[in-house]
């Protein structure tokens, strides 16, 4: 890989700026080149705020996404909004724990990441780091121990234990969701348990 646009993109509170400077941070001790961007705006909460991460070997002469080539939704807001800026050829990631639809477009892994942060590590903080980690198993870009040892880095020592387990659970599932669409099967890991105490699913008129 010498370029690559990287989106993420939820609600604010969902940590996704956190990740998005682990992401840089884990590029740019690879030796690429990273512009990072931040949008928040009125809709931060609830809506589609987003995080741009642009690496590459060469200059980036743009300092934002045009063509994803990787997007992680975290809502069905992000969905909708970001879906048709991916390439045909990209990669979306989505949290089926809120998104019922999905873009018709690249490769989609659906992973419930807040359903199991809630259920697995009892916080649904944790999100973002299980989301990295499948992230990083999909995509391959940088080596899993650049992204420990940025993720140790930038962690606050009360939550470093959690944090790094999180990335490496998220490592594994994103590895079985490689191996599923290598397969031919389902690409979806989506236990049809109710989403847990305290979460919303934003209910969206149309047909899956």
């Amino acid at each position: 890989m010498r370029y690559a646009e990287i989106r993420l993109s939820g609600s604010g509170g969902q940590g996704l700026g956190l990740a998005g400077r682990i992401l840089s941070e884990v590029a740019m001790a690879e030796d690429f080149n990273v512009c990072q961007t931040q949008s928040y705006g009125p809709e931060a909460r609830g809506g589609a705020s987003r995080t741009d991460v642009i690496v590459s070997r060469d200059e980036i002469l743009f300092p934002n996404c045009r063509e994803i080539d990787v997007l992680l939704a975290m809502n069905q807001e992000s969905c909708d909004t970001f879906g048709e800026e991916v390439k045909e050829t990209g990669i979306v990631i989505v949290d089926s724990t809120f998104c019922d639809q999905t873009p018709a477009v690249g490769t989609v892994y659906r992973y419930p990441f807040t359903r199991v942060a809630v259920e697995k590590f009892e916080s649904a903080l944790t999100a973002n780091m299980i989301a990295l980690g499948v992230l990083a198993s999909i995509t391959r870009y940088f080596p899993f121990e650049a992204w420990k040892r940025v993720i140790s880095a930038r962690t606050p020592e009360r939550f470093r234990r959690v944090n790094l387990e999180a990335f490496e659970f998220g490592c594994a599932e994103g590895r079985t969701l490689v191996k599923e669409q290598s397969e031919n099967r389902p690409v979806v890991w989506d236990r049809k348990a109710p989403v847990p105490p305290g979460l919303k699913r934003k209910q969206r008129g149309r047909q899956s």
